[in-house]
C-alpha cells in the first residue's frame, strides 16, 4: 500500500475585480481550478474567449444573462438561474452580465491568464487576467 501525501492547507485567494471579486478555492497546477465569482447586479465580465482554457460555469445564486457564440458577431443570449450550468470550450466567445447579485461557480483548466478580451466596460480590452 502506498503512503498518502498530505498537502499543506492553503488559503482561499480573493482577487478584486471591477465587477466584484473572485475567490480561487482550488488550484492544482496543470490539473484544475475552482473559483467562485461574485458579480454585482448590473455589472458584466468582458466579452472574451480563451485560446486554451476550458471551463464550466454554474449559477449558485442570482440570475445571469450570458452571451455566447463562435464569434462576437454571432452571439446567442441565454438566461441562467440557480442550478443552470454552461460548458465553454476554448475559442467560445462569451460574456456574463449579472441581472441581480450573482454567484457563479467555475471549474476550469489552469490557464488563468488565458483571456482575450474583445470588449470591456472597464477599459481592459486585449489584456490578460491579472
Amino acid at each position: 500500500m502506498s503512503e498518502a501525501v498530505v498537502s499543506p492547507v492553503q488559503r482561499v485567494r480573493t482577487v478584486p475585480k471591477p465587477w466584484g471579486h473572485e475567490e480561487i478555492f482550488a488550484l492544482v497546477e496543470g490539473r484544475f481550478c475552482g473559483k467562485t465569482l461574485h458579480v454585482k447586479a448590473g455589472h458584466s465580465l468582458s466579452l472574451q474567449y480563451h485560446e486554451v482554457k476550458e471551463e464550466v460555469i454554474a449559477v449558485q445564486s442570482g440570475n445571469a444573462l450570458v452571451e455566447v457564440g463562435p464569434d462576437a458577431t454571432a452571439l446567442t443570449e441565454l438566461r441562467l438561474g440557480p442550478g443552470d450550468s454552461l460548458h465553454l470550450p476554448p475559442g467560445m466567445v462569451h460574456r456574463v452580465t449579472a441581472i441581480d447579485d450573482l454567484v457563479l461557480l467555475e471549474a476550469s483548466t489552469t490557464e488563468l491568464d488565458d483571456v482575450v478580451r474583445l470588449e470591456d466596460r472597464y477599459g481592459r480590452e486585449g489584456t490578460s487576467a491579472p
